[in-house]
């Protein structure tokens, strides 16, 4: 994986997306080619270098990529899905065609090439993208299933953040992942090649036969023997028989059940092993409790035979995007890169932010009166609506908006999240919050230095108090200002519970140990296009 604005992005995608750049661009260019007349060449080098065409045609790449991304084709999650891929790129090339269409018709001199060459460039050029598109698309998808462009990756550990972590992997086939094990085989194996004694004659079987399966020669076996010899076996499960003869199969109650027991020879053998046999490029460290089990001396030597070794939680970062609550030491946040914050950082951030705030509430000047007058027609009450909110360092501060919601909308119930449906949001309230046009108000904020662009969403101090009590490191997300938009609203769901508060605090963690003037022009980047297909409006 790479990172880029202190993001990681699978290589394979990055991949995806420069060579379609160039299929687009090439295939505009060939376009001119194939439709042109005599002295194509020298027509085409004219046209390109002096007179333009050339910035003409990479605006018209750009284009094509915006509508790609628009409709999710660079989005991994997506891309292993056929048919799936099939009807976007479909529906990104009738797009263009439409647009280029339309342009032509109303304004042709946009055109590339109208100058030299006929009118139908544009169109050979489309031919030629819709063909290359498409076997540039079931050749990558044939690539990215070949096993040697894939990473293969033990998991050690056996937990719940073991499980979460295979988990993880095994969905995003995207990064171009192949586990080949993890530390639960061990248990599975275990299982499975676990010794039953048969029933003698319709009885329960003596303590002798037990006995003799667990390889203790005595006629006289006790529990604590059996216990033994079955650890000493590789922990196998084994029904431990009653200590008394004779008893008949309805009287026998509930047997006891030997969990296996892992050691640290075990793990480390079945590491080396399948490090050996699969060709391991990485081992991720997913144990809760390391002490006595972590086979130091092994991933010693597999780090310098040129073996990746990296804890769980920074994988988990860099696959979702988030980092885990769960299992998170204060030590991690001491030590981890990240969390820096120069002066000279902010200083920087201040100035964007001030000067994009400024031209934004110019450019919406003459949209207030219209955005007032529905909000007034609608239901009654004010304009504008004002809520405390918790910001940078804990302190308070008034977050303005549109209302949306109607008047005394709080009265009865006290504070609390809008809902799905919520029927105390007004028809125009709705329209506004799809649009997002009833944060507006919020520039004023951004404006007295209250709030950024981007960064965690602001709280009220009602739900702060709660959720501070119920989700840990909750207050980390006060050392940066609040944001109108941030890195928890384009990577999840609005959010109305505690759980939901959980996991957006995680994506908020994240941000604030990456956060970057490069960070945040994604994140608008990726706000834009959310706006635009209304997605995760509340």
């Amino acid at each position: 994986m790479i990172r880029l604005f202190r993001v990681f992005f699978p290589v394979r995608t990055l991949v995806l997306l420069a060579v379609e750049t160039l299929i687009v661009w090439l295939s505009f260019v060939l376009g001119t080619i194939v439709s042109g007349q005599d002295y194509w060449l020298l027509r085409l080098s004219n046209g390109l270098f002096i007179e333009g065409e050339f910035l003409k045609i990479l605006l018209v790449t750009g284009i094509v990529l915006m509508i790609s991304h628009g409709l999710d084709l660079y989005d991994s999650s997506t891309l292993g899905t056929k048919w799936d891929q099939v009807s976007r790129l479909l529906m990104v090339l009738a797009v263009v065609a439409l647009s280029l269409a339309a342009v032509g018709y109303l304004y042709r001199y946009f055109l590339p090439n109208h100058n030299f060459l006929p009118r139908d460039s544009s169109l050979a050029g489309l031919i030629i993208l819709t063909f290359t598109l498409f076997a540039w698309r079931a050749t990558y998808s044939w690539l990215v299933q070949q096993r040697y462009f894939r990473e293969r990756i033990y998991v050690l550990g056996t937990g719940e953040r073991a499980q979460r972590l295979l988990k993880g992997l095994q969905q995003s086939g995207r990064v171009g992942i192949e586990v080949v094990g993890w530390t639960g085989q061990i248990v599975n194996a275990s299982d499975h090649s676990r010794k039953e004694p048969a029933e003698i004659e319709g009885r329960v079987p003596s303590r002798a036969a037990w006995g003799a399966l667990a390889g203790v020669q005595s006629p006289d076996v006790q529990l604590a023997d059996l216990q033994s010899a079955d650890r000493r076996s590789g922990g196998s499960q084994m029904k431990v028989a009653l200590l008394q003869e004779k008893i008949e199969p309805q009287e026998l109650p509930q047997p006891i059940t030997i969990e296996p027991e892992l050691t640290r020879d075990s793990v480390a053998n079945h590491l080396l092993g399948l490090a050996r046999e699969k060709g391991v490029h990485r081992v991720i460290v997913a144990m809760s409790d390391r002490r006595g089990m972590l086979p130091v001396e092994e991933l010693l030597d597999l780090r310098l035979a040129g073996v990746k070794v990296e804890d769980a939680t920074n994988w988990l970062e860099k696959i979702s995007g988030k980092i885990e609550v769960e299992h998170l030491y204060p030590s991690w946040l001491i030590f981890a890169d990240g969390f820096r914050f120069s002066t000279f950082f902010r200083i920087v951030r201040r100035i964007l932010n001030f000067s994009v705030a400024l031209i934004g509430l110019v450019l919406a000047l003459p949209l207030l009166p219209f955005i007032a007058l529905g909000v007034k027609l609608t239901s009654p009450g004010p304009v504008f609506y004002h809520q405390r909110r918790v910001g940078r360092g804990n302190e308070t501060f008034f977050c303005y908006k549109f209302r949306t919601m109607r008047k005394d909308a709080e009265a009865d119930t006290g504070a609390t999240w809008a809902t799905d449906d919520d029927p105390r949001i007004t028809r125009f309230g709705k329209f506004l919050r799809a649009s997002r046009l009833d944060e507006i108000p919020q520039l004023w904020c951004v404006l007295k230095g209250d709030m950024h662009f981007v960064g965690p969403r602001p709280e009220r101090p009602e739900f702060v108090e709660r959720l501070s009590k119920d989700i840990p490191y909750y207050g980390v997300r006060h050392t940066v200002r609040p944001g109108i938009t941030g890195w928890a609203q384009v990577q999840y769901k609005y959010g109305n519970t505690v759980e939901d508060a959980r996991e957006k605090l995680q994506y908020d963690l994240f941000y604030i140990k990456n956060a970057s003037v490069g960070l945040d022009f994604w994140i608008v980047f990726q706000t834009v296009k959310i706006v635009l297909l209304g997605r995760g409006a509340k």
